[in-house]
């Protein structure tokens, strides 16, 4: 029995197309035929009706699907605990974490955390805030560090920190730049965090009425845009401390606009001991 049998079986019975089959894992179509051909003997059960270049599975290939899924999954979920094992990893945790806190705080706390528990695996999935939540929910992820609060019942959420968040500008602007002339002057660059942008959009109009405004979705490109002088943005302090200490980004002060505040929670569903040292580490920071 050969465990590439397993998952050519499970590829032609998602696609039941041998020629797709053949494509989605690299082999011959002839190779697809023979380790099927191989494993329907070694069951003594066809698996699949062929009807010219069609073909769709049988019952006995209905009724051996799932058990081959859960085989190939045991399988790999096994080599993979026993390749953590001989790394010296005795323990595994998986963190969800949205793209603003992976470039910017996380790694650091990484460093040193893993410092002080080397035998655990970490694993990093940066998906958007709004996927976070079901990756806990699904089991998919152990925690997840995430700037929006879940949607789902079952997933335990709790306020890890808050920051100022500022209005940025480019240092290409020579001395102190106004919030008058900074969005009188600049584009507004939105929606590159997914919490706070529709309430300071209404307050920053309210002020601001003939604002040009451009969408960007992600924190790292509007920096490079505000850094080349195309506008400014509202960010949450640590996403530009460095920028602005290495005087990339110029610190705007608030004039009429009240600046929000940006929070980190920790979502959470299981309660394990990984989950638990990187509760305490993280409040312990």
């Amino acid at each position: 029995m050969d465990i590439k049998w397993f998952k050519t079986f499970i590829i032609c019975a998602k696609f039941e197309n041998f020629r797709r089959a053949s494509e989605e894992l690299f082999l011959t179509q002839p190779a697809v035929t023979k380790h099927i051909k191989r494993l329907e003997e070694h069951l003594n059960s066809q698996l699949f009706n062929r009807i010219g270049k069609n073909v769709n599975l049988t019952q006995a290939g209905y009724k051996f699907l799932p058990y081959a899924m859960e085989f190939i999954e045991t399988y790999e979920r096994g080599m993979e605990h026993f390749e953590s094992w001989k790394q010296g990893y005795h323990r595994k945790l998986a963190i969800a974490a949205a793209p603003q806190i992976a470039s910017s705080f996380l790694p650091s706390l990484l460093r040193v955390f893993m410092d002080e528990n080397s035998d655990m695996e970490v694993s990093i999935d940066v998906i958007k805030s709004y996927e976070i939540g079901d990756a806990i929910s699904s089991g998919r992820a152990d925690i997840g560090l995430s700037k929006v609060k879940p949607l789902q019942a079952n997933v335990e959420v709790e306020a890890f920190e808050e920051e100022r968040v500022i209005l940025v500008g480019s240092t290409r602007h020579t001395g102190a730049m106004a919030e008058s002339e900074a969005l009188t002057s600049y584009r507004l660059i939105t929606h590159n965090h997914p919490d706070y942008w529709d309430s300071l959009l209404n307050e920053i109009k309210r002020h601001y009425p003939m604002i040009r405004t451009m969408e960007v979705n992600q924190i790292e490109g509007t920096k490079k845009l505000i850094e080349n002088g195309l506008g400014v943005s509202y960010l949450p302090y640590s996403m530009v401390e460095d920028e602005i200490t290495s005087n990339q980004l110029l610190e705007i002060q608030p004039e009429k606009v009240s600046t929000p505040t940006s929070a980190t929670y920790i979502l959470t569903r299981v309660d394990t001991y990984e989950v638990n040292r990187f509760m305490q580490f993280l409040k312990g920071t």
